[in-house]
């Protein structure tokens, strides 16, 4: 029982001081149930598991078929775990601190083509009751690149629809401003004026169909959704037209430090994976135009 109120208490630091996402609160919690269910297996509790028993644990997550993305966040949701029974006492070491993440695969972020951004706005059902909102959001997703989270926790107050700009709370709680295009301006204030009562009432900019705040669960369900019915690649998140926004803003030459801070990136390297991206999209369209590539030898 001490286990799970600690869990318990854990979840709510990261939902209420911490300011995770619901999505990310949710993954932690399942991963704090993995783990529950090995040292159940190995007879352990979470005070006698050791450093030497985590290579046992990654053999553990292995066998599940895990990604190495996957057995990353596991190692460091229970390093953030032990770190917050440490600070409250319940025990002295980390038995997480050296646990080396795996190497992940390289890859490259999805994204959508010019084309693709425009067929996703022309496929939207403008007899849909939700059609303002949900044009509002891929226009500002596609116009900012911001974060699911950093949409869903706008509010009136923090949108100048006259200056084109917007005030985004980013990881860390760190505030920065975002410019507005035309197309994301005029489709969020043609939004607002249709739902401005309820959005002021829930004090939440995105409504769902309920006319209630819209959740990180929601969103996800509504972006793709929409891409289903578009015909575009189906399976693609919000997170892709963050990627998007990243990818034409470096292709038509934009600077890559301008684009860092427009994405909240605290490093550079974090955002030049976007310039492999531009580069291998560049050496597909030779290949596909350059006469010589075509021409028999």
């Amino acid at each position: 029982m001490r286990r799970m109120s600690l869990e318990k208490q854990f979840l709510e630091l990261l939902t209420h001081q911490k300011r995770y996402s619901e999505h990310t609160v949710r993954s932690y919690e399942k991963d704090l149930e993995m783990f529950n269910v090995f040292l159940s297996n190995e007879h352990l509790t979470f005070d006698t598991f050791q450093f030497q028993d985590a290579r046992n644990f990654l053999s553990f997550l292995y066998d599940q078929g895990l990604k190495k993305s996957s057995v990353s966040r596991k190692i460091s949701c229970l390093r953030s775990f032990y770190n917050y029974l440490i600070r409250n006492g319940h025990i002295e070491k980390n038995p997480f601190l050296n646990v080396p993440f795996p190497k992940e695969e390289q890859h490259l972020p999805d994204f959508l083509f010019e084309n693709q951004i425009n067929e996703l706005l022309e496929s939207l059902d403008k007899n849909s009751k939700m059609y303002t909102r949900n044009r509002a959001i891929l226009e500002l997703f596609y116009a900012t690149g911001i974060r699911s989270e950093e949409l869903l926790t706008l509010t009136l107050d923090r949108i100048d629809l006259k200056m084109g700009i917007i005030k985004v709370t980013g990881k860390g709680k760190k505030d920065r401003l975002v410019p507005l295009n035309e197309h994301a301006t005029d489709a969020i204030n043609e939004y607002v004026e249709i739902f401005k009562d309820k959005i002021i009432e829930h004090d939440a900019l995105w409504l769902n169909h309920n006319l209630r705040p819209l959740t990180d669960r929601g969103l996800r369900y509504v972006v793709n959704d929409l891409m289903k019915k578009s015909a575009i690649q189906t399976g693609l998140h919000p997170h892709a037209l963050r990627h998007t926004f990243a990818t034409h803003m470096l292709n038509s030459g934009a600077d890559i430090r301008a684009v860092q801070e427009l994405l909240g990136h605290e490093s550079l390297s974090t955002t030049q994976k976007y310039t492999h991206l531009s580069r291998e999209q560049l050496r597909r369209e030779y290949l596909n135009a350059h006469p010589s590539n075509r021409r028999d030898d």
